[in-house]
């Protein structure tokens, strides 16, 4: 296989401003990769974000340079791509997003080269859905949230995770609106690393007026005993993103107090192979999974994370994302791979997924 690699960065329009507590985007903030052999082309797209992985476009574009020339000489099938990857694990460990998004346009070439789609490549099952979508509320003002919150019931969405803002009366008129349109939603709840301490994080959390599911980050990254405190005193799970990007960082719940689910995000954790091994790992330790999105996310990292899904099998807590053109102006493929009514996607409404590789049809002028 002669491999040729191109980088660039990918920017699409939102149709309206998502907002919380670490940051607010307009617009797409994507790399995005193409790997070509003879007349193949696979594709992928990663989201660096300095506030989850320390990563940035320009240092996922660093990151391209000192290693496009030994990968487009190495490798040539997944075997070898494998070995790449055991190679330079320190390397992927600092820029796990940019990594993600080579990995994926490799596999995708890889799986269209060898007539296999991802999950066949893998050795893994065929997707078999339905799969069913959290309803995502951002941090809007009190009219755009419950014009938010209203387009979701319409749809039939049933589970729910509201980003906090940090003042009380704001947040709890928040868990009242949804309370006011369904009391049976399951609600849990991000904080983005709001809070300095457990007595803060607590007293807040305990004054929101209602039981929630869980609740996502609410101190400061990889604070594990606080975190297992915090997770005592409310009798919920806490949901950890930024405080765990690798398997290995698993280690540090082994043993520690509360109740834990992780949210696993293909471009934080290192590509579809990482992310997989996560998982692997969290359901020999019970650990619940959270199969989350980066805001703004396209096509190919929702197909990325079907397959993520499918693989936590029983130990799905919940999966976010698969906005498409709900969120983007316009997706990099045709049809965008998106939920539907009851915030659910079924593999067999898109036919292009049964083809080698992602099974994606990109629109290569997008």
């Amino acid at each position: 296989m002669r491999l040729q690699l191109t980088l660039r960065n990918l920017r699409i329009p939102f149709k309206t401003t998502f907002r919380h507590a670490s940051a607010q985007r307009s617009e797409t903030a994507s790399v995005w990769v193409e790997a070509q052999s003879e007349d193949v082309v696979g594709y992928g797209e990663s989201c660096p974000r300095p506030y989850v992985t320390r990563e940035t476009t320009d240092s996922a574009r660093a990151f391209f340079a000192d290693h496009h020339e030994s990968l487009c000489r190495r490798v040539v099938d997944l075997q070898s791509l494998r070995e790449w990857i055991d190679a330079h694990t320190a390397e992927i460990d600092t820029n796990p997003a940019a990594w993600c998004a080579v990995e994926l346009a490799l596999l995708d070439l890889i799986g269209k080269s060898t007539s296999q789609t991802i999950e066949s490549l893998l050795s893994l099952p065929a997707l078999v859905g339905p799969f069913r979508y959290t309803a995502v509320l951002g941090d809007s003002s009190e009219a755009e949230f419950t014009a938010t919150a209203h387009g979701y019931r319409r749809m039939g969405f049933i589970d729910f995770k509201v980003k906090l803002s940090g003042d009380l009366e704001r947040d709890r008129q928040k868990l009242a609106i949804l309370d006011g349109l369904d009391s049976n939603f399951r609600v849990r709840v991000d904080a983005n690393n709001l809070w300095p301490d457990v007595g803060v994080a607590v007293t807040h959390l305990g004054q929101l007026g209602r039981s929630l599911a869980g609740v996502e980050e609410p101190l400061t990254a990889r604070k594990y005993s606080e975190l297992g405190r915090i997770s005592a005193a409310l009798g919920c799970p806490i949901i950890l993103d930024e405080s765990v990007v690798s398997t290995d960082q698993l280690r540090f719940l082994d043993g520690a107090p509360g109740r834990w689910v992780l949210n696993v995000r293909v471009s934080k954790m290192g590509g579809l192979l990482r992310a997989l091994d996560v998982v692997s790992a969290c359901r020999a330790r019970g650990i619940p999974i959270v199969v989350g999105a980066q805001v703004g996310e396209t096509s190919v990292l929702t197909r990325a994370a079907l397959t993520v899904a499918q693989a936590a099998g029983a130990d799905l807590f919940a999966q976010e994302g698969a906005f498409g053109t709900f969120l983007l102006e316009h997706d990099v493929c045709e049809p965008s791979l998106m939920f539907g009514v009851g915030g659910m996607l079924d593999p067999q409404t898109y036919p292009s997924l049964d083809t080698p590789g992602l099974g994606l049809r990109i629109k290569r002028d997008a």
